[in-house]
């Protein structure tokens, strides 16, 4: 079978006096009947190329599947009175959520089953379930086509009767006010970004519903949600560098709406409350990685903050946690994870043991303030997710849940994992790159490697186990994480360091690292592959264009690839609020550097590596058409025979297939196209 060949229509882009063809620019006509011909021409292909694979395929998601427990559930927290518990049966692909009042022993109340509302859907997913303060009612947001646009549901939980109120277009998350009588939630404009915040009462209709806050800068988000002490509802409006944080007493919803501090330029904060006071995780006063300051609630805007735990150049602080008598820290030293115990009475901090090379630690759900006992979670390359409840005034920990990988004979002991740090170009910096293989693969240059990377928004990929990954592993392969700048795995200015003007020091990471790997004989060109999803795609795809003899094969997940075309059409879901990330290409000096970096706009007539391309129809924060467009251009410019497939999956979006086990389809297929390249068979 030939690969599918695109029409050519020509279509001119023209910004700051240059002028860009696009003659794929049509294929964003997402009605258009010669479109979805197109996708399913190249999901057509696709299968054909990997017909070869149909039975490793299947043998590899069956294999995946079988490591999952059939019949599980998640580990029970208590809140207001109730235990709540949400269970997977075998068989069935969505969860079903139950609560016990007081004790685990009481009898289980179903709350939801989310089987029976996906039945004869295509794509299905909860956002969220909440439930009212008197426990009578539950909130639950619900998506059938994978856009992410939710639509709220109430149940009465008492009678177990539905109610009429419904509420469309939403974002998913609701807030109750504590007179069980109201929600608070989020609607999105046309371009899909959270603007407004709206008072629903219950047993009204929704077109009834206040407009509580409308955020007219198209570059910030809004947020609700209420803080742990249940006391307060808060409105969060933040883009990339800058929050504002206004809230009501939630007993009244009727109160004015009083701001915490006033929006200023590259100020970012986040509230949390504890008697008289909120605690405020900030970068006020230069702390690029971050302090930790509080104010009365009365007088709460910033000449009143004062330091409880100071800016450190060497750690950035993530995240933290209040109890009546602690205050729980999580940090990031040197790239790793760390979790501090403070003591209210005296002030001293101890940290918890972590003994891995390279490894995730976090806080956990941990909704009840008057308690020693702190939930956390850890996971590394060779360790399964696991929960523990650390005793904070006797120093103790003890294992709650562990994932249990089943259907074959696990065991941490089989594997080892690593740090090891590659020399990056300009001689200033060591990229961070985390390994794990099997103890019996040997590091040679016949051995495979898969190289994963994202480098954008802050966000860091952390060391955390994968069964799924065990089917690459138990074949031969090493599994690699690059640790590149664009996150913020080395604090702060590691994420300043790769975003904006100074992006491309986020591809420059990857390709010095994969090189590294090379140099060191953990593998070599001919048996190394690349793979990132979203803007980890844009990371493939700018790979791609400028170092494609490195790798043998890349996987590009919903790849952002149209980056100059994408950023200058503020029609587009998410792309006024992406700016502070990217840069505004109305600017000529963002624009000609984005360009100079564009996937999509610097593929040329040479050699690429293997490739598969995926992406879902109904994606609303990476189009469809990007990857399109991507292939497309690739097919008609590419010099070499190696495979390009494009699969569409048609009715889901950005986050894949929904269900428990059918997007373990899309990870079978992605991994027999490495093993196909390798020539494995089973």
């Amino acid at each position: 079978m030939k690969a599918p060949v695109a029409t050519k229509k020509e279509h001119i882009l023209e910004a700051h006096g240059d002028r860009r063809s696009d003659p794929y620019f049509w294929l964003s006509e997402r009605e258009n009947p010669e479109v979805l011909k197109y996708l399913e021409e190249e999901n057509a292909y696709c299968d054909a190329v990997m017909k070869d694979t149909e039975a490793m395929q299947e043998d590899l998601f069956e294999e995946m599947k079988a490591r999952y427990k059939k019949d599980d559930q998640s580990l029970p927290y208590f809140f207001n009175g109730y235990w709540y518990i949400v269970k997977y049966t075998d068989g069935k692909e969505y969860p079903a959520f139950y609560r016990a009042k007081g004790m685990l022993s009481a009898p289980e109340e179903l709350i939801l089953d989310v089987n029976q509302l996906a039945e004869n859907e295509k794509f299905f997913d909860v956002g969220s379930v909440s439930v009212s303060m008197d426990n009578h009612l539950a909130c639950f947001s619900t998506d059938n086509i994978g856009r992410r646009i939710y639509t709220l549901n109430f149940k009465n939980l008492i009678t177990g009767e539905y109610l009429q109120d419904q509420i469309a277009n939403t974002t998913g998350k609701a807030v109750w006010a504590n007179d069980n009588r109201h929600i608070f939630y989020i609607r999105k404009d046309k371009n899909l970004r959270a603007f407004q915040v709206y008072m629903h009462e219950l047993g009204t209709d929704s077109s009834q519903d206040i407009l509580v806050f409308h955020e007219k800068d198209d570059t910030f988000d809004v947020n609700v949600y209420k803080t742990k002490s249940l006391k307060y509802i808060f409105i969060s409006s933040s883009s990339t560098v800058s929050d504002e944080h206004r809230f009501i007493p939630a007993d009244n919803v009727l109160a004015d709406w009083k701001i915490v501090q006033p929006r200023e330029d590259d100020l970012e904060y986040a509230v949390e409350h504890y008697e008289d006071d909120f605690y405020i995780i900030t970068n006020a006063d230069g702390a690029f990685n971050f302090k930790i300051v509080k104010a009365p609630v009365a007088h709460c805007d910033k000449p009143y903050w004062q330091d409880v735990i100071p800016h450190r150049k060497d750690v950035l602080l993530e995240g933290f946690e209040i109890f009546r008598d602690y205050f729980v820290l999580e940090e990031r030293k040197e790239g790793l994870l760390q979790i501090g115990i403070m003591s209210h009475s005296d002030g001293g901090i101890h940290y918890l043991p972590f003994t891995d090379p390279t490894y995730t630690a976090y806080i956990g759900l941990n909704l009840e303030f008057d308690t020693d006992k702190l939930r956390y979670g850890y996971t590394s390359l060779t360790t399964p997710s696991s929960t523990y409840e650390y005793d904070m005034k006797n120093r103790t920990s003890v294992l709650l849940k562990q994932q249990e990988v089943m259907g074959g004979n696990f065991s941490p002991d089989h594997y080892v994992s690593e740090r090891i740090w590659a020399p990056s170009r300009d001689g200033k910096n060591r990229i961070p790159i985390s390994l794990v293989y099997r103890k019996d693969t040997a590091k040679t240059s016949a051995t495979p490697l898969l190289l994963y990377g994202y480098g954008s928004y802050g966000h860091t990929v952390d060391a955390s186990f994968s069964s799924l990954r065990l089917s690459l592993l138990d074949r031969g392969f090493i599994y690699a994480i690059a640790h590149i700048r664009g996150g913020e795995y080395l604090g702060r200015e590691w994420y300043e360091d790769g975003k904006m003007l100074h992006k491309k020091n986020t591809f420059y990471d990857f390709i010095d690292a994969a090189a590294f790997l090379c140099h060191e004989a953990y593998t070599s060109p001919r048996h190394l592959y690349a793979m990132g999803g979203s803007a980890g795609g844009l990371l493939v795809g700018a790979v791609a264009n400028m170092a494609p003899q490195l790798f043998n094969g890349m996987i590009a997940q919903v790849p952002f690839v149209d980056v100059v075309t994408t950023m200058l059409d503020e029609t587009i879901p998410l792309t006024t609020g992406e700016y502070d990330e990217w840069g505004n290409p109305g600017d000529e000096e963002y624009y000609r550097y984005m360009k100079s970096y564009s996937p999509y706009d610097n593929v040329e007539r040479k050699d690429y590596p293997n490739m598969l391309i995926t992406t879902g129809l109904h994606d609303s924060q990476v189009q469809y058409w990007e990857p399109a467009k991507w292939v497309a251009r690739l097919r008609e410019m590419k010099t070499d025979n190696h495979l390009l497939i494009f699969k569409t999956d048609m009715s889901s979006g950005h986050g894949g297939a929904s269900g428990r086990f059918e997007s373990l389809k899309e990870d079978a297929l992605e991994y027999a196209f490495m093993l196909k390249l390798e020539h494995k068979t089973f």
